[in-house]
C-alpha cells in the first residue's frame, strides 16, 4: 500500500527538467568551428583559446552570450588573425545557451574550473539587456574588452 501511495505521489509531480545537452547541441556550431573547435584558417575562428579567457572577465562573459543569441557581423580579431564574416544568431534557449558555453569551455577550450559556469539565469539576463544590439554592434563589443 505505502508502494502504490509513493508511485501516486511521483506521478502527480511534474517531471524534471531534462537538462540541456551541450555537447549535441554544439554540433551546429561544429559545422562552421568542427568538432575539435579549432575552426577553419580565415573563415571561422578556433575556440580553443579566447573562450576561457573571455568568459573569465564580465565583458567577454557578455560577449560571449550575445554572440550566440544576437549573432556576429564584420571583422573581429580572435587570436591575433581577423575574421570578416558573418555568425547567424542561434534559436536556442537560454538553458541550451549555456550548455553550449559550458560545453566550450570544459571540453574545447580546458578553461581553468575557477572560471564559472554559465547558467540559465545569466544568460537570460545579459540577452535581455543586449536585446536591442545588432550582429555587428555585438561584433564591435570584443573590441572593447581588456
Amino acid at each position: 500500500m505505502l508502494r502504490i501511495a509513493a508511485a501516486m505521489l511521483l506521478m502527480a509531480l511534474p517531471a524534471a527538467a531534462e537538462a540541456a545537452d551541450g555537447p549535441a547541441l554544439y554540433k551546429r556550431c561544429a559545422a562552421c568551428h568542427l568538432a575539435t573547435g579549432a575552426g577553419v584558417p580565415g573563415a571561422f575562428p578556433s575556440l580553443k583559446v579566447e573562450p576561457a579567457a573571455l568568459a573569465a572577465k564580465p565583458d567577454g562573459r557578455r560577449f560571449l552570450v550575445l554572440a550566440l543569441t544576437r549573432g556576429l557581423s564584420g571583422p573581429i580579431v580572435v587570436d591575433g588573425k581577423t575574421y570578416r564574416g558573418v555568425m547567424p544568431a542561434q534559436p536556442m534557449k537560454d538553458d541550451e545557451v549555456a550548455a553550449v558555453l559550458n560545453h566550450v569551455l570544459d571540453t574545447i577550450a580546458a578553461a581553468d574550473k575557477k572560471v564559472t559556469r554559465f547558467s540559465a539565469d545569466e544568460v537570460g539576463g545579459i540577452r535581455k539587456g543586449g536585446a536591442a544590439l545588432t550582429p555587428r554592434q555585438v561584433a564591435e563589443l570584443k573590441a572593447a574588452i581588456k
